[in-house]
């Protein structure tokens, strides 16, 4: 109504003058003794078809009739979070410890290097699941039984607290000798489907075992059929670990991958 008023304003003001200059006009004519009726005529006649123009100015247009249409755009995110998790049970002996522990370093100083913005979360497991420092994550000796889906329980529960979406861009490894309890491993994946994955950029599983893969590998193919953000690969030897990481972190932008 605004616009429609200060159009209407801006329209009519010039014939509102030429009007008032014809009235004055026409009054001077009728007042004088001049013989002048056809001029006055003429100037009446010009008149109405200026009040005519002007009764014709609309006081709404169809271009008035507009609203506020609020449509929402993505918004780009530099914003990013790396979950570490690592499963400290009995199964993982020293020796798969220290290839996941050089696994988790090479990735964090990847990160350091490459991201001004970016914070790293670091869960370590065995029955149970504990969010941690740097220093504890590579240090502690800490050790038990297996339940890995406590630590992707404990993931879900961190980025629902911490880490929106809408805000952060996710990305997860761990790493694990595979054992666990069946029907964990079945759990675990069903986790991950549900409650990481649709939030996740990129998921990455490293197996640590010389021999067979374990029940949880043969569980997360499964994810792996279904979701291409999610990538799983096994370090048998500490020769593996650099060219695993290659692989996992390879340059694919258009996957939305950490890009090494």
């Amino acid at each position: 109504m605004r616009g429609a008023l200060a159009r209407r304003v801006a329209m009519a003001a010039p014939t509102l003058s030429s009007i008032d200059e014809a009235e004055e006009e026409l009054d001077t004519l009728i007042e004088s003794d001049d013989d002048n009726a056809l001029e006055v005529r003429d100037r009446r006649q010009r008149i109405h078809q200026m009040k005519e123009r002007l009764a014709s100015i609309p006081w709404i247009d169809p271009f008035d009739l507009r609203y506020n249409n609020r449509v929402k755009q993505p918004k780009p995110t530099s914003q990013a979070v790396m979950f570490c998790i690592m499963d400290v049970s009995g199964s993982m002996d020293e020796q798969k410890k220290d290839m996941a522990k050089r696994f988790f370093i090479l990735l964090y100083m990847f990160l350091q290097r490459n991201y001004e913005k970016i914070e790293v979360v670091f869960i370590r497991h065995h029955t149970s699941a504990v969010e941690v420092n740097e220093q504890d994550f590579f240090h502690s000796r800490e050790s038990g039984g297996t339940v890995v889906s406590s630590a992707l329980n404990l993931m879900s529960d961190v980025i629902r607290k911490r880490y929106a979406s809408s805000e952060w861009n996710i990305y997860a490894a761990q790493a694990s000798d595979g054992d666990n309890w069946d029907s964990d491993s079945a759990n675990c994946g069903r986790i991950l489907e549900e409650n990481l994955l649709p939030y996740c950029q990129y998921f990455a599983y490293i197996e640590i075992t010389e021999g067979e893969p374990q029940n949880l590998w043969y569980e997360y193919l499964k994810v792996k059929a279904q979701c291409p953000q999610f990538a799983m690969q096994k370090i048998r030897s500490a020769s593996d670990i650099y060219p695993v990481f290659r692989e996992l972190f390879k340059r694919q932008p258009a996957n939305g991958r950490v890009s090494a």
